[in-house]
């Protein structure tokens, strides 16, 4: 077995890992309108299969970060590619309702399972201004393979290919960072003590962590929110609902590709407030407009929800960096928690309006346009909390310096 760490094939393999976890993202939410129409399933139904994406992925993030300094990176990247395939083929034969709400259950926890390996893999392996750059090009991939993934969803649907052929594409990139990651060595950790889980808790027990902990549950509803839910909402709109999501991620893939500089111009907290009123600004227009003007708020929507996952996790490595491992795991956990359990309420607001604008007496596509815009309006209420959050850690923190332990650590060891 190789015993010398292969940084760039780690970093690479990581990023399919990651590209597996956005088809799975993009993919779903394209045959999201097949499989309501296949299995008589209710827009609430469909947001409780959602949310079954969104339970594993924190319940594996969570007892990956746990674990993560015991049994290693390896282990946890080889849960995800089992979780992974059994998702898949569960997902292509699942037969009905509770059947996919188990394959998304799976598939949740290989996601989960990539986060809680790679994220603190690629802490390891780079520091300070490198590792910013790396954990935004590393999250370049989740919106970056929802492009693809959206893509080759629509361009099958189009040419009359099965929800099921679609589900089989997101095992390329599945083989793919399992044969990378296989026989390979992984780094030792960087900071002295981030092994300990009794610092690492009292770490996540500052006001800081719980902060931080709290505006991720909405930072991450902001942008998963909007996107699970733009095929059915915006179906009606004027607009293709696949090239919504397509632009946003692109857009957000751009983004992240070259954060790096913008992030350290006007560091992490100037970058999460001007991400929600961004935010705040997109979604709104998505409630309002149709047509064309749908694809503008598509542009607003992606530069202000661009940055959040990534600058979330790095704002714990860097300024609190002895919550290791499990602290970023928890912080991606309860993002994740808190957009399952926002599925189903936003699938129940979807059904709710359908029956008011019905009660008003609107049909056909108005109703559904009408029920979907609703929905969306209600959505700002998240990122317009963390305008009013993100404003008061800006002037906090405008005076303290990111923590430099984990430059002074590794400017200690012997490079691998």
């Amino acid at each position: 077995m190789n015993t010398t760490v292969n940084s760039s094939r780690l970093f690479l393999a990581s990023c399919f890992a990651l590209i597996t976890t956005a088809f799975s993202f993009s993919i779903r939410a394209g045959i999201l309108p097949q499989l309501g129409t296949e299995f008589g399933l209710s827009a609430e139904q469909l947001g409780f299969i959602n949310s079954m994406w969104f339970l594993g992925f924190p319940i594996a993030m969570i007892v990956g970060g746990l674990v993560y300094h015991t049994v290693g990176p390896k282990i946890i990247m080889t849960v995800a590619f089992v979780s992974h395939t059994l998702g898949i083929l569960l997902t292509i034969y699942s037969g009905g309702y509770t059947g996919l709400l188990i394959s998304t259950l799976f598939i949740g926890i290989g996601n989960g399972c990539t986060e809680a390996a790679c994220n603190p893999l690629i802490a390891d392996m780079y520091s300070g201004a490198e590792m910013n750059k790396k954990l935004n090009r590393f999250h370049m991939w989740f919106p970056g393979g929802i492009v693809v993934g959206s893509l080759l969803s629509k361009f099958m649907t189009d040419s009359g290919l099965s929800w099921q052929t679609q589900i089989w594409v997101i095992l390329i990139p599945t083989i793919t960072y399992a044969f990378m990651f296989f026989g390979q060595a992984f780094p030792k950790p960087r900071v002295e003590g981030v092994t300990s889980i009794s610092k690492n808790f009292a770490a996540m027990l500052t006001p800081l962590y719980l902060f931080i902990f709290c505006c991720m549950a909405l930072t991450a509803i902001s942008e998963f929110g909007p996107q699970q839910w733009v095929g059915l909402i915006m179906s009606k709109s004027g607009a293709s609902p696949m090239l919504i999501l397509a632009l946003v991620t692109g857009l957000m893939a751009f983004g992240r590709y070259f954060g790096g500089p913008i992030i350290h111009r006007l560091d992490q907290t100037g970058v999460l407030l001007g991400g929600a009123i961004f935010a705040t600004i997109g979604i709104y227009l998505f409630s309002t407009q149709t047509g064309a003007m749908a694809y503008v708020a598509a542009v607003f929507f992606a530069i202000g929800v661009c940055y959040f996952w990534p600058t979330m996790i790095g704002f714990v490595a860097e300024r609190i960096p002895l919550s290791g491992a499990l602290g970023m795991s928890i912080v991606g956990g309860v993002g994740m928690f808190s957009t399952s359990i926002f599925q189903p309420i936003i699938g129940r607001w979807l059904d709710g309006e359908r029956a008011i604008q019905a009660a008003a007496g609107k049909t056909g596509d108005a109703l559904e346009l009408a029920a979907g815009q609703a929905t969306l309006a209600k959505m700002t209420t998240f990122p317009i909390i963390l305008i009013v959050a993100f404003t008061g850690l800006y002037f906090y923190m405008r005076n303290k310096k990111p923590s430099h332990e984990l430059d002074s650590v590794a400017a200690q060891q012997p490079q691998l």
